[in-house]
């Protein structure tokens, strides 16, 4: 049976549910999902992480019967079978609205389902539910509340996929990242949040906010659940392993954007470093970045100036249904001329080789920085300041962050940033760096 020892599987991370659930039947994987939906029900008046939904335990019931109809042989199940999974309420699934946070109506938002639904599909998962995010995935936070004190924000705009795995309503979920929305949000909540490369998982199906940046992410209580929901939805994944300490090199981006921190920000992660530190793995400090204030003015043109692009059309349909901080940002958006439009994205280009000749010269594994800039603000007003995870949106390459401990019982994250393209590689680091981070 599903619950045969003391442990609840709703607190169990994604590999070990995977393969508690890998030869369940029927009845134990209705048991499973209506034991999430009752925990979901109870929790949600304050977390307030999902989109309502009238029929969700129904709906869910026949998503079980979908896949053990699909899957009858228990030896040829596939990897994510039975999983529940959380969905960014910008991504489409078939039979559910998309309304991204907002006032429009769902018809403004009709797209086919998106193919990262149907690869978690394909690998067995299970449509939980749409989870709230901000306003188009934006800056008006959806109300989602910090699992570890509601009166702080989880981070946003992945906001309710964060929380909702930080609370044990299902063991993964997708996000996106623009700006910081899957780094953030998964240090504020104490859980991992993988964002990968730029273009690794297809962005059909998902509303974009700025589509030479948008990249969809996953979410994950460890890396091993990352590792393995990477390896369903990442194009041309070569799988990942575990890299020796002894082997590893990190570098930190001395300077002018690690100086962004807060100062408890910046002692949690100096205390992140002499821990690393006593385990003999070599840790570089190189100067970086001196022209942060640069790369992140040209990533929020650049931002401005495609989230004005995608909602022309919805904003001259339903401008005044859009928030004062969404109409904004499409007045700014259209006032980025094509010249500087191709400027933004050829600096973008730019940095990205940066990125990596700094890498290979220090001959460093990562970079690794805070996740935020501390732990999470108080109140629900704003979601936290993007700007420790702008820059590698902003270059594309992969980035992680790892729980690293706490300020005063919140959470605070490691930011681990690879070479683009290697995300396998980064996630190897990652998973030799997991336990190391934590404080005794």
């Amino acid at each position: 049976m599903l619950e045969a020892d003391a442990t609840p599987l709703r607190s169990l991370p994604l590999a070990e549910t995977i393969t508690r659930l890998h030869a369940a039947g029927r009845d134990e994987l209705l048991a499973f999902v209506d034991a999430l939906l009752d925990h979901a029900r109870e929790t949600e008046p304050v977390l307030r992480a999902l989109i309502p939904e009238d029929d969700r335990r129904q709906r869910v019931a026949r998503e079980v019967d979908a896949i053990l109809d699909r899957w009858p042989d228990v030896g040829a199940r596939p990897s994510l079978f039975g999983v529940p999974v959380g969905v960014k309420d910008i991504v489409a699934v078939d039979g559910l609205p998309t309304r991204a946070g907002s006032a429009l109506p769902a018809e403004a938002f009709e797209m086919p389902e998106a193919t990262i639904v149907r690869r978690l599909r394909d690998a067995g998962a299970i449509v939980f539910a749409k989870t709230v995010t901000a306003e188009f995935a934006s800056m008006s936070p959806g109300g989602t509340t910090n699992p570890h004190n509601p009166r702080h924000t989880p981070g946003g705009s992945s906001s309710g996929s964060a929380a909702g795995v930080a609370a044990g309503y299902y063991p993964l979920a997708i996000g996106t990242q623009t700006g910081g929305s899957m780094i953030r949000p998964a240090s504020f909540c104490g859980i991992v949040g993988l964002k990968p490369s730029y273009g690794r998982i297809p962005t059909e199906g998902v509303l974009a906010h700025a589509s030479s940046v948008d990249t969809l992410g996953l979410f994950a209580q460890d890396v091993a659940g990352v590792t393995v929901a990477a390896g369903a939805v990442l194009d041309g994944w070569r799988g990942s392993e575990t890299r020796d300490t002894d082997s590893i090199r990190l570098a930190v981006p001395d300077g002018p954007y690690l100086a962004l921190a807060s100062p408890e920000g910046r002692q949690a992660f100096e205390e992140t470093l002499t821990r690393l530190a006593r385990t003999g793995i070599e840790v570089l400090r190189v100067s970086f970045l001196d022209d942060i204030e640069e790369i992140l003015d040209r990533h929020g043109m650049l931002m401005d100036a495609e989230f004005a692009a995608e909602h022309e059309e919805r904003f001259r349909r339903w401008g005044p249904l859009f928030s004062g901080g969404a109409a904004e940002q499409v007045d700014r958006g259209r006032r980025v001329s094509a010249d500087q439009l191709a400027s933004a994205l050829a600096g973008r280009a730019d940095f990205r080789a940066r990125v990596h000749a700094f890498l290979e010269d220090v001959g460093a594994d990562a970079l690794i920085a805070p996740s935020a800039l501390g732990p999470a603000p108080d109140g629900l007003r704003s979601t936290g300041d993007p700007k420790m995870n702008a820059p590698w949106t902003h270059a594309g390459v992969p980035a992680i962050s790892l729980p690293a401990g706490s300020v005063e019982g919140l959470p605070v994250g490691l930011q681990a940033i690879g070479r683009f393209g290697g995300d396998e590689e980064l996630l190897g680091v990652a998973a030799a760096l997991e336990r190391l981070v934590l404080p005794d």
